[in-house]
């Protein structure tokens, strides 16, 4: 077996992902990155009134960790801080329709990624 058996939904998120880039002067901002794949994740924020008005990530990494970070934006946007801070990588998986075993722990750095950014913006905003 040649390659990932990855389904639609994460293929088509992986080529057309959402919310890619930065977004100056966030309001949170938080990176994470796994030594053991080379995966980096970086995740930014800006916040209204509590709600999560805009989101962007930057993704080094495999077509998991592209397609998870992708989803985790579209699941955010919109939400209050607290909300989004609830999201699990089961959230992510479940919506994309899963992802191979192997790739489970690249779901799980989008998340790491948000909840820093998150903590930094509740650090900034006392």
């Amino acid at each position: 077996m040649g390659h990932l058996d990855y389904n639609k939904k994460v293929l088509r998120e992986f080529q057309h992902p959402s919310n890619i880039g930065s977004i100056k002067n966030a309001d949170g901002h938080g990176q994470v990155g796994n030594p053991t794949c080379g995966d980096i994740m970086e995740v930014f924020l800006k916040v209204k009134n509590g709600k999560i008005t805009d989101i962007k990530a930057k993704t080094f990494g495999c077509v998991a960790a592209i397609a998870t970070t992708s989803t985790l934006t579209k699941l955010v946007k919109g939400k209050t801080v607290d909300e989004a801070f609830k999201i699990t990588k089961d959230d992510i998986v479940k919506t994309l329709g899963g992802v191979p075993p192997i790739k489970y722990h690249c779901s799980i750095l989008g998340i790491e990624a948000l909840h820093k950014a998150i903590e930094d913006y509740k650090k900034k905003h006392k």
